[in-house]
């Protein structure tokens, strides 16, 4: 049995206690996190939208004192963001609604048409609450209508599982999840490399140095008569200097429609990519995120039916979203990535990274069903979502082409025909003077003419440094978005002519 302190003795053990100092502690600094985040970049994300979320703000007071009254964010593909305003989809809100809440097809039963109604209740008896988890891949069901829905799009007639398989599909938070687990499993040692085209959408760039790999770059070419276009040489080229250099190509990035550049590919030159892979044993990524985006008269055609047309063994991954087409659901992160020529062994790796995250949104899920299962013609819902999608795809064409005719207007501007994706590529010619001004700020020149650009007239886009582009040519990317074309195109081309002023052409 234990003697109790004295009060004098419990007061000197005290006074001790008090009198350690305990251990100097190590604040965390940004040095002591894993290096490379550090080199982590992410353009549309970055400088101009802080600073334009800044603005944003700063408009909220009356006495703002800026010399516009709203920011326009044409940084990003974001259709139903505040200010762009696409209306979404009805027959996609009303089945998630549903979903969300069975309980509205009996508290108001007739808000739904009865084609709504009837697919709500298929999912419902598939899924159960929303706000469970489902199956770490996906919902089963709906990983067989994606499969359906591929087989369908390419034209192939027979079982749509001889095609493609449910279990070769996994639904994602958005494409971009899938390209970064992608890319996670594919860069197994700094040496490994991973071919991109530039200009690129920056998610790959920023993720093959979060996981360390080497980006391998390959041009894409460009002229006012054909727009952007893939050279095959140029990507040849490209696998020859990195294996001079000891990279170890891995994987073939290809953006079709692309992105930031709106290019569509033509059948011989993905066919010609496709015997790349075989040839060096690349894996395939194919983004095919805006392949419901065309504006000019051309067609879509995937990599999954070219190489299912060459009889390919190259290992293919093709990734799709709801954030884009009409849909513009980003925030409901949906998406998908189908494997084709890929091992059974592999699938079973993928699919334990998947599991780790345990399952993507469900509400993302719902809207991949949506997207690969529209109304179909004589269902009740068939005349609103064909008059909702038509007018969107009008609205983007004629914004595209009167972008493109405006802007390659302008002194020192050219502007490449898209006939696909959500974006325009303008190529800007920036005087020395300009180019001068910018290296005494710290800055990429098209950053500066981008920066300038928010601070006159509050239009966000992002530069064409931030996705990389050829040695002294610059430009930026906006998106076709932005309603009120003509006002937007409008203070688009003051801004520049009164660059032209400052700087010289």
């Amino acid at each position: 049995m234990r003697t109790p302190l004295s009060s004098t003795r419990f007061l000197q053990r005290s006074s001790r206690l008090l009198s350690t100092k305990p251990p100097a502690m190590h604040p965390l600094t940004a040095a002591s996190l894993n290096p490379a985040i550090l080199n982590v970049e992410y353009a549309v994300r970055g400088e101009l939208a802080i600073k334009a979320e800044e603005y944003r703000n700063q408009l909220k007071n009356p006495d703002h004192g800026l010399p516009f009254d709203r920011v326009i964010s044409s940084n990003i593909g974001n259709p139903q963001q505040k200010g762009l305003d696409q209306a979404p989809i009805t027959f996609v809100r009303q089945i998630a609604a549903l979903m969300e809440y069975p309980a509205l097809a009996t508290l108001a039963p007739t808000a739904f048409p009865g084609d709504v109604l009837a697919r709500a209740s298929e999912l419902q008896s598939e899924i159960g609450s929303i706000g469970a988890y489902s199956h770490s891949q996906g919902v089963p069901y709906i990983r067989h209508n994606v499969a359906k829905f591929i087989a369908e799009r390419d034209g192939f007639t027979g079982p749509y599982a001889e095609y493609s398989d449910p279990n070769a599909i996994f639904l994602t938070a958005g494409a971009s999840a899938g390209v970064s687990l992608l890319l996670s499993m594919l860069i197994a040692s700094p040496n490994d490399g991973i071919l991109i085209p530039i200009p690129q959408y920056p998610l790959y760039t920023a993720t093959i140095a979060q996981f360390e790999g080497k980006p391998i770059p390959y041009y894409l070419s460009s002229s006012l008569s054909a727009g952007w276009s893939t050279s095959v040489s140029d990507v040849r080229d490209a696998l020859a200097k990195a294996k001079s250099e000891g990279v170890n190509p891995k994987a073939l990035v290809v953006i079709n429609p692309g992105n930031p550049t709106g290019s569509v590919l033509d059948r011989g030159t993905m066919e010609d990519l496709v015997k790349i892979c075989e040839e060096h044993s690349l894996v395939l990524l194919a983004d095919e995120v805006y392949q419901d985006n065309l504006h000019a008269r051309v067609s879509f055609t995937s990599f999954k039916k070219v190489a299912h047309a060459l009889q390919s063994p190259a290992p293919l991954i093709s990734f799709h979203s709801t954030s884009k087409g009409v849909l513009g659901e980003c925030g409901r992160r949906g998406g998908y990535f189908e494997c084709t020529n890929i091992s059974p062994e592999v699938l079973a790796l993928i699919y334990k990274m998947v599991s780790v995250g345990l399952c993507p949104p469900l509400q993302g899920q719902i809207a991949v069903d949506t997207l690969v299962r529209p109304p179909k013609k004589g269902e009740p819902s068939y005349s609103v979502w064909k008059e909702e999608t038509g007018a969107i795809h009008k609205a983007l064409a004629e914004r595209t082409s009167t972008m493109t005719t405006r802007l390659g207007s302008l002194p020192g501007v050219k502007c490449y025909p898209s006939p696909g994706a959500l974006y325009l590529f303008p190529e800007i010619t920036l005087s020395q003077k300009a180019v001068e001004k910018a290296k005494e700020k710290g800055k990429a020149p098209d950053a500066m003419y981008a920066l300038e650009l928010l601070d006159e007239t509050g239009i966000c886009v992002v530069p064409g440094s931030g996705f990389g582009q050829k040695e002294g040519v610059w430009h930026y990317r906006l998106t076709c978005l932005c309603p009120g074309v003509e006002e937007y195109v409008g203070k688009l081309e003051k801004f520049h002519k009164g660059w032209v002023e400052r700087y010289g052409a």
